[in-house]
């Protein structure tokens, strides 16, 4: 079970050529929805506080998003490791999943150039969001 549901409405600057939802855009959904995640980290979002790193995106196009119809997006962690966490993330569309992505985050130190082992209280703020069957 997803812990984090939002709803998007498709923009028609959003579509492209053939009527669909660009594909360039869902990764953008993703990252808008990854927002209370990003906020144990740095919860007033202030970028020159950023812990955070992408180490990896993938986004599997499962079916198509159309303008005019709201699209859920589901938002979970998928596991959570040393210094790296998985998002795993879906939009779906009219009971439909229509993608899914995945992201790795690394928690960062940027003044020393390396990922940072996770804290107690990150780990636990995670795992509030742990992907449950």
């Amino acid at each position: 079970m997803f812990k984090l549901v939002e709803t998007v409405q498709p923009r028609f600057s959003e579509t492209d050529a053939l009527g669909h939802i660009n594909n360039t855009v869902v990764p953008v959904w993703f990252e808008a929805a990854r927002t209370p995640i990003f906020k144990i980290f740095t919860p007033d979002l202030d970028p020159k506080q950023w812990k955070l790193i992408i180490a990896k995106i993938e986004v599997e196009f499962k079916g198509e998003l159309f303008y005019g119809e709201n699209v859920e997006l589901r938002t979970a962690i998928e596991r959570i490791g040393t210094s790296s966490y998985v998002i795993v993330q879906q939009a779906w569309q009219h009971g439909e999943c229509c993608a899914e992505g995945r992201t790795v985050m690394v928690r960062y130190d940027f003044a020393a150039k390396s990922s940072v082992a996770l804290s107690a209280e990150e780990r636990a703020g995670l795992g509030a969001y742990l992907l449950l069957d």
